[in-house]
């Protein structure tokens, strides 16, 4: 974080007239970071709370603190209150933003934002100074963290936008104010929350509120949603399509391989080129596409943003294959819902190996729509060829007991050590095994224990 001076960034926090030109270059939530130059932001919490530590923090040099409501010793003159403490840090995000010019690529969507960000990153990052999100700090706490890393030097910056409620977004984006968005698809997560896909589709369409006229918006164009959706005058779409040669960006002749997928690039406004990335399922040639598009509509050379794209690395627990004494294991266990379940297992079935594998677990947040949702996986995992089934979760089992009437070998676990066992007990040098759950399964565990005891 490059210094600000406090009255530039606690506007709207401090009352009109606030002066003071003291240099900030740290807003930090942790009272252990705390240090003279800072701003410490009390956020309360089920173990901690942050307005206990807020009085040690102006004695250890903090110039401001901000609160929810009054504490006592902590004179209201070195104080700041606002109810809620994510707006504060959305607030002093959007007004540290705003001291900066780098080109900012906003992604949000219901599957692959992640990966989505993470190709943006390897197509553009050769073109400058660029930062992006780290890990899943993709809300309103999260996003201005990343705010807060820009610098002078920054030219460019890729901000992952993710939300569970209307208006989430609008805010988020607004704070950003992204040069160029990605809306990567729009599923059924947070369904429970916002009761339609067509309301997951208003909500995500929300990154145009912190767009400028004439910016481009790159959308999915196989996707139903947003091909139906009225977008606002302002911005300009671009379409990308797995197939569709009447979109703006296109692939064709689709390939998956033993490294990732090989495709033809179609794009309007550029030469047909072969791409190839290292990531594997047609569903990340969707990402890549979304990629390419976000980074050439921002006007750098094509040939160079796919290079880029060439030296994609996955990150945490997405689609890493791991090879362990002659399995292969597709680790994707850091998220899962309905639409990326079946872009995982149809990846899967164009895997080379001898027998498929899969460890399958609880999609979480999914509301009334849970029951069916786990049972259409159970059946997804027969039409796409799992020879044998895991699942763990209380969820799972339907997906275990769909897979069975459907003809797969199928087992429903209870603990992390039976799955670990079940697999240990059946796969053989040649097979390949995927792991798939939301990430509160915690089926890294699983693996832990198959790996350490592998023979």
């Amino acid at each position: 974080m490059d210094k600000i001076s406090a009255s530039v960034l606690l506007k709207g926090l401090a009352p009109e007239g606030f002066a003071d030109e003291a240099a900030i270059d740290l807003v930090t939530t942790d009272s252990r970071e705390v240090r003279p130059g800072c701003i410490f932001v009390a956020f309360p919490g089920e173990k901690f709370d942050g307005h206990d530590f807020a009085a040690k923090a102006l004695e250890e040099g903090a110039e401001y603190v901000v609160l929810n409501h009054p504490v006592k010793d902590v004179p209201a003159g070195k104080c700041f209150l606002c109810p809620d403490s994510y707006r504060a840090m959305m607030i002093m995000g959007a007004n540290y933003r705003r001291q900066f010019s780098p080109k900012v690529v906003g992604v949000t969507g219901s599957v692959g934002k992640t990966t989505t960000k993470q190709m943006t990153y390897a197509a553009i990052a050769g073109f400058g100074n660029t930062i992006k999100t780290e890990g899943n700090q993709n809300n309103e706490l999260g996003l201005p963290r990343t705010m807060f890393r820009i610098g002078k030097e920054t030219e460019y910056a890729v901000v992952e936008m993710g939300m569970s409620h209307r208006g989430e977004i609008e805010r988020l984006s607004r704070c950003a104010r992204p040069d160029v968005g990605i809306i990567t698809c729009i599923g059924v997560s947070h369904i429970g929350n916002l009761g339609s896909q067509e309301n997951i589709c208003k909500a995500k369409l929300e990154i145009c509120e912190g767009l400028p006229n004439g910016a481009p918006l790159v959308l999915n164009g196989d996707d139903p949603f947003l091909r139906a959706a009225k977008l606002p005058e302002h911005v300009h779409p671009v379409w990308f399509s797995l197939g569709d040669e009447n979109a703006d960006v296109c692939a064709l002749n689709i390939r998956q391989e033993d490294d990732g997928m090989t495709f033809t690039l179609e794009d309007r406004e550029e030469d047909t080129t072969e791409v190839h990335i290292p990531a594997m399922g047609r569903h990340n040639v969707a990402n890549a596409l979304a990629a390419y598009a976000a980074a050439t509509r921002l006007g750098l050379n094509a040939k160079r943003v796919i290079a880029g794209l060439s030296q994609f690395q996955q990150t945490g627990m997405r689609q890493k294959v791991v090879h362990s004494k002659g399995v292969d294991v597709i680790e994707d266990c850091y998220n899962a819902n309905p639409d990326s379940m079946k872009a995982a297992l149809a990846m899967f079935k164009e895997y080379p190996c001898k027998r498929r594998f899969a460890l399958l677990g609880d999609m979480l947040e999914l509301g009334e729509i849970s029951p069916e949702a786990h049972e259409t996986v159970g059946k997804q995992a027969a039409e796409y060829g799992v020879d044998f089934l895991v699942a763990y979760g209380p969820e799972a089992k339907r997906t275990a007991q769909a897979a069975a009437a459907a003809g797969v070998e199928a087992r429903h676990v209870d603990t992390y050590r039976e799955a670990a066992e079940l697999l240990l007990a059946r796969m053989q040098p040649g097979d390949a095994l995927l792991v798939k759950a939301s990430r509160g399964m915690a089926l890294e565990k699983v693996l832990e224990i198959f790996y350490n005891e592998q023979k």
